[in-house]
């Protein structure tokens, strides 16, 4: 990669030039309007820091534990469809890079490679995201081949079954497989580096849905497809049926509100991702980090409370760690890493949001991930 590398706006702009843009925006952009998109940004810069002196932080502990998984810092890398379509194999690039860095990576079911294939490629367990579909037996057929596999958490993504209308998909004609057509053909065309790398890698479609669904290995807009296949009628009561067939860790992700908080804590659930998706689904709605609060206040540490959408920085995962979570996933950051330069470019993001962890821990006087408090933050 090019040097300078120094933040995670240097690897989107790295990205943007590298992939082409129907999957560059798609990893991107929002939904509607994009309020909620930039509202995540907003709402992490207005939150300020305190800033502490002389209290010795020379021995600073970024090491914690994400259900029940020890990791080497508060952070693991979120479910991001279509990853190896942002570089060839990304799915495989992402998991090795996570591995490295002992964090966790969760694979999701709209992934380019497979559950099977990531597994062959990668030496260590990593997590897998489900999308309950309107065909229950192979959404539990899913499930099973996620625990054969070894997957050490499931995660239930639980604010998809209807999509949220992203104008950028529509207006670039996203398909799945790649779709070379006379719009983009010149765009597609100046990005070398890009087809060698989806050429040569094990999969070019739904990996883990292509030949056990009808019409997902088909040239088809994506939100299509997503209407056609994720089942609207997901409830708590599901969660009955998801446990039955899975042994593990349980993870429900896209909860933003207190009363949904304490439904996943009377289900039994082991941890839940506080998330708007990105600002990818409910346009309109608060930014995650503004929520955070009153989450945290509604289970009362009868739940472990991990957080998503927005951390583009060690800044933002401390201001994360401050309202109360556990740790923090990143899915753009991820992909902008992943578009900028495959596995190395996955390792530099997480380098760079390891390094501002730890600088801004000590700049606030923290000296433990695990006991990070509000006291850190300014209140003016």
């Amino acid at each position: 990669m090019p040097t300078p590398i120094t933040n995670i706006a240097d690897l989107r702009d790295l990205a943007r030039r590298r992939v082409p843009r129907a999957f560059f925006e798609y990893a991107d952009r929002g939904s509607y309007d994009e309020v909620t998109l930039r509202e995540n940004r907003r709402a992490f810069e207005r939150i300020r820091f305190r800033q502490r002196v002389m209290g010795d932080v020379d021995h600073r502990s970024l090491a914690t534990t994400i259900a029940g998984q020890p990791v080497s810092m508060p952070l693991a890398i979120a479910p991001t469809g279509m990853a190896g379509l942002q570089c060839g194999s990304g799915e495989i690039h992402g998991a090795r890079a996570a591995a490295k860095a002992g964090i966790p990576f969760c694979l999701s079911t709209v992934s380019i490679c497979s559950i099977e294939q990531v597994r062959a490629a990668v030496e260590t367990p990593f997590w897998f995201q489900v999308y309950v579909m309107r065909d229950r037996g192979f959404t539990r057929d899913l499930i099973r081949r996620a625990h054969a596999a070894g997957c050490s958490a499931l995660m239930l993504t639980a604010d998809l079954t209807v999509q949220g209308q992203r104008h950028r998909e529509i207006k670039n004609g996203l398909t799945v497989p790649p779709k070379v057509t006379l719009r983009n053909l010149f765009d597609i065309a100046s990005k070398p580096r890009w087809i060698w790398s989806v050429l040569n890698a094990p999969s070019r479609s739904f990996g883990n849905l292509d030949g056990h669904i009808k019409g997902a290995d088909s040239l088809t807009t994506l939100a299509q497809w997503i209407a056609a296949q994720f089942d609207p009628t997901l409830t708590w009561n599901d969660l009955e049926w998801i446990r039955e067939i899975w042994p593990g860790k349980l993870i429900v992700k896209g909860i933003m509100d207190a009363e949904d908080a304490r439904e996943a804590v009377a289900h039994g659930v082991d941890a839940i991702v506080v998330s708007n998706h990105g600002g990818r689904q409910l346009d309109g709605a608060p930014a995650t980090i503004d929520v955070l609060p009153s989450i945290m206040d509604a289970v009362g540490g009868d739940i472990e409370v991990l957080f998503d959408s927005g951390i583009t920085s060690g800044q933002d995962l401390l201001k994360a760690l401050a309202r109360g979570a556990r740790a923090g996933l990143i899915g753009k950051a991820f992909l902008y890493g992943l578009g900028a330069g495959g596995e190395a470019g996955v390792t530099r993001a997480i380098e760079i949001i390891r390094r501002e962890l730890s600088v801004s821990m000590a700049l606030t006087g923290a000296l433990d991930a695990t006991r990070v408090s509000s006291d850190i933050l300014w209140r003016g």
